[in-house]
């Protein structure tokens, strides 16, 4: 009875984590619902469609249309972009940060000329507080993933 009871526990257990393991997956590869793991800016290992990245914008900036519609192709352009880096790339992780780096700081420099003062403030305060969580992830701020300390090497504090 007892060696029943345990097989049937690890049965459902097994069967359970296959059901689970695709859609976790998707989740990481841009399916799933942009809401979960953290919201927009938060999902790690996924980025969000420009459309539901211009609606988060929209809604933290308060876009006018005109906006919206300068802001769109060029959220458009860069996810097109760093999927072609993803598709070429040659394996050398560091240059394709270096280069990911570059199109993203280019399409947020195009953004933020399409803002008015308000708004500019409002996005260097969002891009300063993404950057600082870049800076504690790879510190290994606590619950961030990273695995080393304050004086990890490499991790020279960016002025």
């Amino acid at each position: 009875m007892f060696i029943k009871r345990n097989m049937f526990w690890l049965f459902s257990l097994v069967v359970g984590m296959l059901f689970l393991t695709p859609a976790r997956a998707e989740m990481y590869q841009g399916g799933g619902d942009p809401g979960q793991m953290g919201g927009h800016g938060g999902r790690r290992g996924a980025m969000m469609s420009p459309d539901d990245r211009l609606k988060a914008m929209t809604k933290d900036f308060e876009l006018t249309a005109d906006q919206q519609s300068k802001i769109k192709p060029i959220l458009a352009d860069e996810q097109k972009k760093m999927q072609d880096l993803r598709n070429d790339s040659n394996g050398d992780r560091q240059a394709m940060r270096g280069k990911m780096m570059q199109i993203h700081q280019d399409s947020s420099d195009q953004i933020r000329a399409t803002l008015d003062d308000k708004q500019k403030e409002k996005f260097d305060k969002q891009q300063q507080e993404r950057r600082q969580r870049m800076q504690n992830r790879r510190r290994g701020a606590p619950g961030m993933g990273g695995s080393g300390g304050p004086d990890a090497p490499g991790d020279a504090p960016q002025n």
